[in-house]
């Protein structure tokens, strides 16, 4: 049986937030359960952005919860650097490769542009492609290099994606109709997060990703894009959200609820243990170390729902 590869892939634009540390948690939980390796990646493919120091403070709390790993971060693996910025070269290869075989085009469009644009709008606000620069002739391309820089999309074909999610279900996405040609690279140079995940997770033998619902949008073309390159795709498993014990959901602009201040507030224990408790690992919110959760940790336990804390926890 394949060895199971989980990882936990944090972006270090900020302390680690209570909905991070439920994906580190719950990603950790599932690959220890199963007697697997584990992966601390740093999604810092803007360092100007994604300072290192805050890539530090994120591997400092993951070991003040009690979260171990077997390669990524400081601690480097066969795989060379686990820091997106230092990976550069690395992702040019597989670009080229979908260059040469003609998927990419140059994108002299603005995001202006592209939301001002006639082209279709998703519920979340995203803006489907409509295709302006697919077809550009070299005469045009030379011609709009002169007046601005260019994006890099990738071609998708009409086809429909379908799999299987660990938590959420059946799924399936149109490539063409919600999804659209995507950014590889951006105007700037810096590689685009969808290239980045995908030859990081395929190169790295990822076997297992668990994420938060809100990116499951992300998922087909990922998929599409691991095949494409000749990868296996992971079995994806995204997780709840987190709401306050009012029902509203929690985020990033919840200064109260990084780690900086919860940890002044909690033990590693008592955070463990009310995570566990709102996602049905215990039957109360009691102290809970995380390796005393390995051997009751079940994603048959989790909700597709979101999540709740437990009353009293802010």
């Amino acid at each position: 049986m394949k060895q199971v590869i989980g990882r936990f892939a944090p972006s270090p634009s900020g302390r680690m937030h209570l909905g991070n540390v439920l994906c580190a948690l719950l990603s950790w939980l599932s690959v220890r359960s199963q007697n697997g390796s584990y992966i601390l990646r740093i999604e810092d493919l803007d360092p100007e952005r994604c300072p290192r120091d805050y890539a530090d403070l994120i591997e400092d709390d993951l070991h003040w919860l009690g979260l171990d790993w077997d390669a990524g971060a400081s601690k480097g693996g066969v795989d060379g650097s686990y820091y997106q910025s230092e990976r550069t070269a690395i992702y040019g290869i597989y670009f080229d490769q979908l260059s040469e075989e003609g998927y990419l085009y140059p994108c002299f469009c603005s995001r202006a542009a592209l939301h001002a644009a006639s082209a279709p709008h998703l519920s979340d606000g995203r803006v489907i492609y409509a295709g302006t620069c697919r077809n550009l002739t070299p005469e045009q391309i030379a011609e709009k290099r002169k007046q601005r820089g260019a994006a890099i999309r990738i071609r998708v074909p009409d086809k429909t994606i379908s799999f299987t999610d660990g938590l959420q279900g059946a799924c399936e996405e149109s490539l063409r109709t919600e999804c659209g040609d995507f950014i590889l690279r951006r105007s700037d140079g810096v590689f685009a997060y969808q290239l980045a995940v995908v030859v990081d997770d395929g190169r790295e033998g990822v076997t297992e990703v668990v994420r938060g619902r809100d990116l499951l949008g992300s998922t087909a073309r990922q998929i599409w894009l691991h095949r494409l390159l000749g990868f296996t795709p992971p079995q994806f498993i995204h997780i709840p959200l987190l709401n306050d014990t009012n029902g509203r959901r929690l985020s990033k602009r919840d200064a109260d609820l990084d780690l900086g201040i919860l940890r002044k507030r909690f033990t590693p224990a008592e955070l463990t243990g009310a995570l566990a408790y709102a996602a049905g690992l215990t039957p109360t919110p009691m102290p809970v170390r995380a390796e005393e959760l390995i051997s009751v940790f079940s994603w048959d336990k989790l909700p597709a729902g979101d999540l709740c804390l437990p009353e009293g926890f802010f």
